[in-house]
């Protein structure tokens, strides 16, 4: 943004020159003999000049550092004869803020040096000649700037020189859209290091999935984008803006993912439609996300058969052909008992059982007992799933319509407990008093008191009595008996309960007592000695073995010593960049996408992200970077954690992805830890570990630590800070700034590297 262009002027500029025979106004002919306007001082010939040039008050518009650029050409001293102990080849740029307009009443002490400029081309008496004009351009920045506005002042020392054209501008980075962000144009920082911190603000229909946010650098440029919006349910992302969907689309919550189509048999009623909506006689259930197709009851199952037994029915029937799109169908049975085969129908009443159950069978199969002899039912099968519930329409059944035949036997009335043993229980009852035919056999039912849903017993009898045995000691039971004739089985008695008898303990005298205890001290101290014998048989062979090991491996007669690693100290560099480009790797910082801060510090921030290298999954990483306005020693202590870890190499140590100092936001690219540092996460889960768990965690630390070691290499400071945790429960050692090289001398003292 331009504050002054002396191009754009016609005629005289109106600065101020101090002394009056120093810089003069002059119009000419430029090389192309257009007419051009420039301040011109060529007082070669007299020693000692200070002939100043001062610009009127130029507003500083908010710009914190503006740039001036100057075009100017400047005679040749050994072209002009007799000036060489007075000619100059230079001149000084100085600057003055000031709140306000001061006229002239300013001082030459007022003023701060910018520069000395010097000309890369000069001209002589032959440029003059043939009217080639050298023209020089030189830019200088100028700031921090704080005041509402300043002066430029050009100080000429014996130098013949003209001014053809001054331009003082400031940089900003413009406006722009990333990420669905909408960031404001932002000027530059107060020096040529600073970046500006610019927070975004979301497009029209989004929100922020994490705080958006870019620094605008020195030279007018954004850098990577930290934090993004995301488009709100019903629009989808177009062009870095935010669309509704169209009819027949819908999206039901925010994120990255586009409008999608309506699902089957569901439509759209407006544009930014979060949901469709189902079509008539289609239904969506509770629990069915909004993806799901609509759907609708079932249609009435098929092939219903019935088979009578005396008072019970057993009823088989097929799934139904239209199962309403979905795969939760299930079968509900209503049973009605009718007068006759044109009488009126009622309920069946409590007394019926239906095996297994009576709604919600999942097999398409049910037997039905207990049924009154001669007698007309009904039975509705009908299916059901999901949204049955959610239709008006009468639900769609099969039936079958039967009549039982000869009755079953009446139920048992007396039942007594005859007996009752530690294990044992003997029932005595009597026959049913209609019992409706030859009586087959009577079926014991039992089972521990208030636990007949958890499991029951059955035992069958030819007579009267039966004796139940295997029973629990010291335990209340429960006891019911049927009777079963040709015709099925009649109703339950009434329960019985009966408590087995206690425990009888056993009874020793003293000399038994005696001899057990003898028997027992004489296998103790037997088996004591021989494993007194065995350990000291396995001492001697351990000592004669570690007598013939060596520390080194011989083969073929020469010693072979193993492989060693050593960490190298990248301060021992006499530049710690050149330790930084042998040992780490160079990653483009386009390669990296910022999604969210996950924690700062005074001097940086820890991102989480996501890198893509070429041919290379895409993969989470962790992110450190620099904050804006860090200094280079900042900037090598940083990188020097970097070369420090890309020397590791295991599973329970912090692995380095790569580091970016290419660009103006410098990063250190690591792996990424879901659970974060361990002193947090086990705060987090308190007591929700087991033992062994936990010991596998210190062994991962304590592995990480030995491998540091073995390098030559101290942390100096292992704490559970310091121990970052991944999903898998997989602890590893991290931050090596604090960390040195242990050197040979025992007496070698530590030094930090970040104070």
């Amino acid at each position: 943004v331009n504050l002054l262009d002396t191009s754009t002027i016609l005629g005289d500029w109106g600065w101020m020159t101090y002394p009056s025979h120093g810089w003069d106004s002059i119009n000419e002919m430029d090389e192309f003999f257009s007419p051009i306007h420039t301040y011109q001082v060529c007082n070669v010939m007299t020693p000692n000049q200070n002939n100043w040039l001062r610009t009127n008050w130029v507003q500083r518009d908010g710009a914190r550092r503006v740039y001036a650029e100057i075009k100017f050409t400047l005679r040749d001293c050994n072209s002009m004869p007799g000036v060489l102990g007075t000619c100059k080849e230079t001149f000084n740029l100085y600057y003055m803020e000031s709140d306000r307009d001061l006229g002239s009443s300013t001082r030459e002490s007022q003023f701060l040096k910018i520069d000395t400029i010097a000309a890369d081309e000069s001209f002589t008496n032959v440029d003059l000649g043939v009217r080639r004009l050298k023209l020089n351009t030189e830019v200088r920045g100028v700031g921090p700037l704080s005041k509402r506005g300043f002066y430029l002042a050009f100080q000429d020392i014996g130098a013949c020189i003209a001014i053809v054209s001054v331009r003082v501008y400031y940089k900003k980075c413009p406006a722009t859209v990333r990420n669905l962000a909408s960031f404001s144009e932002a000027v530059t920082g107060a020096d040529s290091s600073s970046l500006v911190e610019v927070r975004g603000e979301c497009v029209g229909h989004s929100e922020e999935r994490d705080t958006p946010k870019m620094y605008c650098s020195a030279e007018g440029e954004w850098l990577v984008p930290i934090g993004k919006c995301v488009c709100s349910a019903g629009y989808e992302e177009q062009r870095d803006s935010c669309m509704a969907c169209q009819l027949g689309f819908y999206k039901s919550a925010p994120g990255d993912q586009l409008c999608a189509k309506c699902p089957l048999h569901s439509h759209s009623e407006s544009r930014a439609a979060r949901v469709c909506r189902c079509d008539s006689s289609f239904y969506r259930a509770v629990q069915d996300p909004p993806s799901a197709a609509c759907t609708r009851p079932p249609s009435a199952p098929v092939n219903l058969i019935s088979s009578v037994n005396g008072t019970s029915v057993t009823l088989e029937w097929g799934p139904p052909l239209d199962k309403g799109g979905r795969a939760d169908v299930v079968y509900n049975v209503r049973c009605r008992r009718c007068a006759g085969h044109a009488g009126p129908c009622e309920a069946c009443g409590s007394g019926i059982r239906f095996v297994p159950q009576q709604m919600s069978l999942v097999q398409g199969a049910l037997t039905v007992t207990n049924l009154l002899a001669h007698t007309n039912y009904s039975f509705w099968v009908e299916a059901v799933n999901g949204v049955s519930d959610l239709s008006l329409e009468s639900r769609r059944a099969a039936v079958a319509n039967i009549t039982t035949n000869q009755a079953a036997p009446s139920q048992v009335v007396v039942v007594h407990q005859e007996s009752t043993g530690q294990n044992s229980v003997t029932l005595l009852w009597q026959e049913p008093d209609q019992p409706n035919g030859i009586i087959l056999e009577y079926e014991i039912k039992y089972y521990e008191k208030d636990k007949e849903m958890q499991s029951y017993s059955t035992l069958k009898s030819k007579s009267t009595t039966a004796t139940i045995s295997g029973l629990k000691p010291a335990t209340r039971y429960i006891f019911q008996v049927r009777a079963r004739t040709s015709a099925g089985c009649g109703r339950f008695s009434q329960t019985v309960e009966v408590e087995t008898g206690k425990p009888v303990s056993l009874r020793y005298d003293t000399m038994t007592i005696v001899w057990i205890c003898l028997t027992l001290i004489t296998g103790l101290v037997t088996l004591l000695v021989v494993l007194i014998c065995k350990k000291r048989h396995c001492g001697y062979s351990k000592a004669f073995q570690d007598s013939d090991e060596e520390k080194m491996h011989y083969q073929n007669g020469q010693v072979k010593f193993p492989k060693s690693k050593f960490y190298v100290d990248p301060h021992t560099y006499e530049d710690p960049c050149q330790a930084v480009h042998e040992f780490t790797r160079e990653i483009e910082a386009s390669r990296i996408k910022i999604e969210k801060v996950i924690g700062s510090g005074e001097s940086g921030e820890v991102c989480y992200g996501r890198l893509k290298l070429p041919g290379k999954r895409e993969i989470p990483v962790a992110i450190k970077a620099l904050k804006a306005g860090y200094t280079e020693k900042q900037r090598r202590d940083f990188l020097s954690e970097a070369s420090i870890m890309a020397q590791f190499d295991h599973p329970n140590v912090i692995h380095l992805e790569g580091v970016v100092t290419r660009s103006k936001l410098v990063m250190i690219v690591t792996e990424y830890m879901e659970n974060g540092s361990l002193d947090t996460f086990l705060r987090k889960h308190d007591g929700q570990f087991t033992i062994i768990q936990l010991v596998g965690m210190l062994r991962g630390i304590g592995a990480g630590m030995r491998y540091l070691s073995d390098l030559g290499y101290v942390h100096r400071d292992l704490a559970a800070r310091n121990i970052l945790v991944n999903s898998n429960l997989v602890c590893k050692v991290s931050d090596f700034g604090l960390s040195r090289f242990l050197e040979d001398d025992p007496d070698a003292a530590y030094t930090t590297t970040v104070g």
